[in-house]
């Protein structure tokens, strides 16, 4: 675990608008490297240096793997049974999801950028990246900041990070992917801040590597003669914009050729939708057990949706059946089937939410199938205090915002969900398998790190 700070040092910049408006434009983007492989090793130092894997819910695939890993064979994001015989052969240590952890130290990490750059210069990206508005704060030279944002990340928090930093948002992930392709070499920083730096970067960089350039379009350009960033910087704007999903694809050309075109986005504090899905620990056959799992990750949504005080119309709930595999034949996930309900009064009371999502689980539900996986999708959501009334259904007032209250306190109190409605059933054999999780260690009184 990371020391306690006792007195932090001063941050690279003390306000977020503080930047002189004549210096160029640079972004930074931090990546945690192998993120949650890192999380594992950070409270298990045997494990340094040595492959470890952690695999996705339902311990199904492969998720987050560590160099050591990825040198000996495993692929990313491939299943975890196919893979299984090449950890056991090289004694790859495996993990389950250990999502309370990740968040946490996900948590630690954002808030050191925030500490040293500012939290106006500061965009959480995803749970293990943030790009950095550095404009005017290389005074010693980008690849010193760089440095000492790489090195202050990971002395506090004991997590690995790659920064690069570019004069453009898409140009630093290039930066980034050539600091994470050669760590010793780069000390896993990397900076473009210059011409010859961002031609050669840009050279040395597949049309598939760019950010914002997906498989398919990837493809299609090889099929055009583009396979590296440098030719594709040097196409019209006017082509891009038509074979390039139009203004996104104008964005990206000015991106790649050094002018900025996409900013720094605030944080998505208010979600607009909210979704909550699992994979079954083993296979569900009746619908008893389909119901069962919708209402409890029902339950899970409506906490999520009261926790940012918001209110949702609109109920999603899917589910995935197996289909037949032929022997040899690429894994595939299965055959998913959905359905939707709009409620006649927005609300975050979860047995207001779990009546109508039953509904939808008994109309989709057929006898005989196999099902993998079910999930929930809430959305129409709008700020709790600003509800749009119907005109021809009334709403009648809400009773029932104290209990709903008192159960996520109790829960977030006592976890576990020690309250829960019955829909949810007792028994919940079907709950997804965690057959190699660590402790939680920063999340759970009980499951502290113990020091002998």
């Amino acid at each position: 675990m990371a020391t306690p700070l006792v007195e932090l040092p001063s941050p690279v910049v003390q306000s977020a608008s503080c930047h002189p408006a004549t210096a160029a434009t640079m972004y930074a983007i931090v990546d945690c490297n192998s993120f949650y492989c890192s999380c594992e090793r950070l409270f298990r130092p045997d494990l340094w240096n040595r492959p470890v894997v952690v695999l996705s819910n339902n311990d199904g695939c492969i998720i987050s793997r560590t160099d050591e890993a990825k040198r000996l064979g495993v692929e990313m994001a491939g299943p975890y049974f196919q893979a299984k015989p090449l950890i056991e052969k090289y004694g790859v240590t495996t993990f389950s999801s250990n999502y309370n952890l990740y968040g946490d130290m996900s948590r630690r990490v954002m808030d050191t950028l925030r500490h040293l750059v500012g939290a106006q210069r500061t965009e959480v990206y995803s749970v293990d990246e943030a790009f950095l508005d550095v404009s005017g704060l290389g005074t010693a030279g980008y690849r010193h900041l760089a440095l000492h944002i790489r090195q202050t990340v990971e002395r506090w928090t004991g997590i690995s990070v790659s920064v690069g930093i570019a004069p453009t948002k898409v140009l630093s992930k290039m930066a980034n992917h050539t600091a994470q392709k050669n760590k010793q070499g780069t000390q896993c920083v990397y900076v473009l801040d210059t011409p010859q730096a961002i031609q050669q970067a840009l050279a040395n960089t597949r049309v598939d590597e760019l950010w914002g350039i997906g498989r398919r379009y990837a493809e299609k350009l090889n099929s055009w003669g583009i396979y590296d960033a440098l030719q594709l910087s040097r196409m019209p704007e006017s082509w891009a914009r038509k074979h390039l999903g139009g203004i996104a694809g104008v964005r990206l050309m000015k991106e790649l050729n050094g002018e900025p075109a996409i900013g720094l986005g605030d944080e998505l504090v208010t979600k607009k939708m909210i979704a909550t899905t699992r994979m079954f620990g083993k296979p569900v056959t009746t619908l008893q057990q389909v119901k069962e799992a919708v209402a409890t990750y029902i339950s899970r949504a409506a906490e999520k949706l009261r926790r940012q005080k918001s209110v949702a119309s609109v109920i999603t709930v899917f589910m995935v059946y197996k289909t037949a595999q032929l022997p040899g034949a690429h894994f595939r996930h299965g055959t998913s089937v959905s359905a939707s309900v709009i409620l006649p009064n927005a609300t975050a009371n979860t047995h207001e939410l779990i009546k109508p999502a039953l509904q939808i689980a008994e109309q989709l539900y057929q006898a005989g199938y196999i099902y993998k996986k079910a999930g929930v999708l809430l959305s129409g959501i709008i700020p709790a205090d600003a509800p749009q009334g119907n005109l021809f259904v009334p709403k009648a007032p809400d009773a029932n915002g104290r209990l709903m209250e008192m159960m996520d306190n109790i829960n977030f109190s006592m976890r576990n969900d020690v309250l829960r409605f019955a829909a949810g059933g007792t028994v919940r054999n079907w709950k997804m398998r965690q057959e190699f999780r660590s402790p939680r260690y920063t999340a759970r009184w009980k499951e502290l790190p113990e020091v002998h």
